[in-house]
């Protein structure tokens, strides 16, 4: 008899039921598991870790942190900088047009009623209009009331809210691309 293989006849009615409680609440420790993960980006500036909104965007995070698992925002840059508006990146060309999700092309946006650019340190997915997510995010900077209900908010800045003011503040040409490179050296999730 194996305890490993539910659909052995020889399993009392007992423990096929302490079997199926067991795999749901395997299923549900790593389901929690899952919404609890956050992300850090090691930048050329400092640390930034990343708390994602798992029960108001599950597709966003999973898109970002899947991203983050494979490497994809290893070597990036920050491509776009609006002092007292937003840092932007997750564009491996690093031209602002590049960018991909992991669900294939852009996905649909994910606009949760409770959820505002109420201040400075909000996660949210660049886009192109109406649901083009892919790969790209920002950051914002201030209360940006006017992105309301136009780009998916799916975090926050939990940590290291200096190092992105600092990074609001670097010097930036004409285009608002840094004059020198901001880099993500790393992106991991813990």
């Amino acid at each position: 008899m194996s305890l490993l293989s539910p659909t052995t006849t020889t399993l009392s009615p007992n423990l096929l039921l302490l079997y199926h409680i067991f795999q749901a609440r395997i299923k549900d420790y790593h389901s929690q598991q899952t919404e609890m993960e956050s992300v850090v980006l090691e930048t050329s500036l400092g640390d930034v870790q990343l708390e994602l909104y798992w029960n108001h965007a599950p597709k966003t995070c999973k898109n970002f942190a899947e991203l983050t698992r494979r490497g994809y925002y290893n070597g990036t840059i920050f491509h776009r900088i609006i002092s007292d508006f937003m840092v932007q990146g997750g564009d491996p060309t690093g031209t602002g047009r590049g960018g991909t999700s992991i669900y294939g092309q852009k996905f649909e946006d994910e606009i949760h009623p409770e959820l505002r650019f109420t201040g400075a340190g909000i996660l949210a997915m660049a886009n192109a209009g109406p649901n083009t997510n892919g790969s790209q995010f920002f950051i914002t900077l201030r209360p940006t009331p006017y992105l309301d209900k136009k780009h998916t908010i799916f975090g926050r800045v939990s940590s290291g809210m200096r190092v992105v003011q600092r990074l609001g503040s670097v010097a930036v040409d004409p285009q608002d691309r840094p004059r020198e490179d901001v880099k993500i050296h790393k992106a991991r999730v813990v």
